[in-house]
């Protein structure tokens, strides 16, 4: 064998097996905390996200949009496209869930448990979804082109995470008449932005009191019956 010859070989498969786990390795990640206000008072669930180039979420990925107490939960539901959403009834009625939104119309017949086939999100675009037999019931899903984003607590914070770039911090809301957007740069490390959002009214009460709710949902189990 040609003297050196193995010290070449062995040393040309680290530098490979180096340069793959470079590869492999995650980037450094930049935290930016967004606070969400009206000027006021801090804003809960706004639905904020940082967009670069689009990317479909990871096969398999899921969430949940329950429903209880005769109430979307939670009301306001990010997701990347490309997900697939389950629907669980825990409430002892049963509901009807649909929509009309132009990003996803579907409809799930009258049932309760759980749906044996979740819904899969594909197309960006805010899907409003309602129940047919409570009218009172409004959720949205916010679905995104991108991995990065978050929805605002009750102290109108969230915290989101992405490589260092440059992107297109957006900012929805229910009673927004269009999404915030800002461009923003992010370095290794953490940063903050303030947005100060114009909400529009909030929506009027449209659910019934407990004694219509309760009589309604008597005529309709009587309805069930043979």
């Amino acid at each position: 064998m040609e003297p050196g010859r193995s010290f070449r070989n062995t040393g040309g498969r680290w530098l490979c097996l180096w340069l793959s786990l470079l590869a492999s390795a995650p980037l450094p990640a930049a935290t930016l905390q967004v606070r969400v206000d009206d000027g006021m008072a801090p804003i809960a669930d706004a639905v904020a996200s940082l967009h670069a180039d689009a990317r479909p979420a990871a096969p398999g990925t899921r969430a949940v949009m329950d429903q209880r107490d005769t109430t979307f939960v939670p009301g306001v539901l990010p997701v990347q496209a490309g997900t697939a959403v389950s629907f669980p009834n825990s409430d002892r009625v049963q509901h009807q869930v649909y929509s009309f939104s132009a990003a996803k119309p579907f409809e799930l017949p009258l049932y309760a448990g759980t749906p044996l086939e979740p819904v899969r999100f594909d197309t960006p675009g805010v899907v409003v979804v309602g129940c047919n037999i409570h009218d009172w019931m409004i959720g949205h899903i916010v679905v995104l082109d991108t991995p990065h984003f978050g929805k605002t607590d009750a102290q109108g914070l969230v915290r989101l995470q992405a490589p260092p770039g440059t992107y297109r911090l957006q900012v929805w809301h229910a009673r927004l008449a269009a999404p915030f957007e800002r461009t923003v740069s992010l370095a290794e490390g953490a940063a903050g932005q303030a947005v100060t959002l114009a909400l529009g009214p909030p929506p009027p009460e449209r659910r019934g009191n407990e004694r219509l709710r309760a009589l309604q949902e008597k005529l309709r189990s009587l309805k069930r019956e043979p």
